[in-house]
């Protein structure tokens, strides 16, 4: 039976990288919270990602990712990597993962407004 194709919500997206990236906070638990440099960030979803993984299942999200490039593709179909534009890809990776994880960046100067 094949699936229809529907548009990914924020939430959608955000579940897609949990989904891609669920080893994170269990494997890198002390770095981040002291924080991770980018290239630390970088290795470290390299890592998780690794070369090529999906995730799929009836009602649920189908989710690819490669650590090459830090690549994410999702969708209610089944995604096409080939075809496709990944939904997560290089620095868009590592702001989510900050965003998602709560990951600062010890490099960074930016007095935090409160």
């Amino acid at each position: 039976m094949a699936r229809k194709k529907r548009f990914l919500s924020v939430a959608d997206k955000e579940e897609a990288f949990r989904i891609a990236t669920r080893a994170l906070p269990k494997w890198y638990a002390r770095e981040i919270t002291l924080g991770m440099r980018d290239d630390e960030l970088a290795n470290a979803l390299e890592r998780v990602l690794g070369i090529f993984g999906e995730s799929c299942g009836p009602g649920r999200l189908d989710v690819a990712h490669q650590a090459s490039g830090l690549k994410i593709w999702a969708g209610w179909h089944i995604v096409n990597h080939h075809q496709e534009r990944p939904i997560f890809q290089g620095c868009e990776t590592l702001a989510m993962a900050r965003y998602i994880y709560g990951i600062a960046d010890p490099d960074d100067t930016q007095i935090p407004l409160l």
